[in-house]
């Protein structure tokens, strides 16, 4: 990860971090004041966000540390053990909030209704996530952070949550105004709902972030653009393998190339060098490659990854 990328991963994270504060403070406060269990339930989902901004932080600085002895490839995976951990602040929310839920609704005391203000601490609280979820995953899918995109899906995750909220607070309201005390019961059952859904986006985001940490190999229609670029180096007859892994947010590669078996030991090594260079170069995302030298045999069928010159033997350029 560049220097350019970690700062405006850090910024989109500090952001997150004062935006789900001020919501969760603004939230508590309406929510205490008005008397809501979804809005007080509301406030506490976004007060775990603020949680999970912090340890998306950590994975965005562990990620940034060179390469070391017992590292070699990089502590990129960091980023995706930070998402495994917001995904992990969303279950234990989720149930939190379905625990309390459940014992205001089965606990037989007499319920109140909420005050109308809770209504618009709700709206408030739906248009600053819906903005911070449309910023987030943009910066997310432009920087293939996994853990900014798991604090999107958060970020989206409160907007169903917050109307869910809305929904219930607006028919206990309706039930004070019909003097109807059984509707009463919407603004718990909404917090119950808004735990269903945190739970829900939770299972979602940990189930994807533990699938990005193991080593994944692109298939071969992302690596495609990869093997044309290896293919059209230079002195390189044919690719005869090419993988690529996932390593956090970027790209290892390992290929195999064919090459004139005529030619010297130094002008293999030079065009192993020039396939890595141009790979390198052309896509921010690969890291690192390791590129093994073949002598091209034209018995051997070329089939998965294409040939270069078909006449068995080429000199050091096509």
């Amino acid at each position: 990860m560049t220097e350019q990328r970690f700062a405006k991963a850090e910024f989109t994270a500090w952001i997150g971090i004062f935006g789900n504060l001020a919501l969760a403070i603004m939230k508590g406060i309406v929510g205490f004041l008005a008397n809501s269990q979804a809005l007080i339930a509301d406030a506490a989902n976004s007060a775990s966000d603020v949680a999970s901004s912090f340890a998306v932080l950590i994975g965005f600085r562990a990620a940034k540390r060179p390469p070391d002895r017992d590292h070699p490839y990089g502590h990129g995976k960091a980023e995706s053990v930070a998402a495994i951990i917001v995904s992990v602040l969303l279950l234990l929310v989720g149930f939190e909030v379905a625990r309390n839920a459940v014992i205001t609704i089965f606990s037989g005391n007499e319920i109140a209704a909420p005050e109308t203000f809770a209504v618009w601490a709700l709206l408030v609280s739906m248009i600053v996530k819906e903005i911070l979820f449309r910023y987030t995953f943009r910066v997310g899918k432009q920087l293939k952070a996994h853990a900014l995109i798991a604090t999107a899906w958060d970020h989206r995750s409160d907007v169903f949550a917050s109307f869910a909220a809305l929904i219930g607070v607006a028919a206990a309201l309706l039930g004070k105004w019909l003097n109807m005390p059984w509707l009463y019961y919407a603004d718990p059952a909404a917090g119950l709902l808004v735990a269903c859904l945190v739970l829900r986006m939770g299972y979602q985001s940990i189930r994807e972030s533990i699938h990005s940490t193991l080593d994944h190999v692109l298939h071969a229609e992302d690596a495609k653009d990869l093997v044309y670029t290896a293919q059209n180096v230079k002195g390189v007859i044919s690719v005869d393998d090419l993988r690529a892994r996932e390593h956090g947010h970027y790209v290892i590669v390992d290929t195999k190339i064919s090459v004139d078996p005529g030619i010297t030991v130094l002008e293999g090594h030079d065009i192993a060098k020039a396939v890595k260079h141009e790979l390198m170069t052309r896509f921010s995302h690969v890291s690192d490659v390791f590129v093994h030298v073949n002598p091209y045999d034209p018995g051997f069928p070329y089939n998965g990854m294409g040939e270069g010159s078909q006449d068995g033997r080429s000199s050091l350029l096509h």
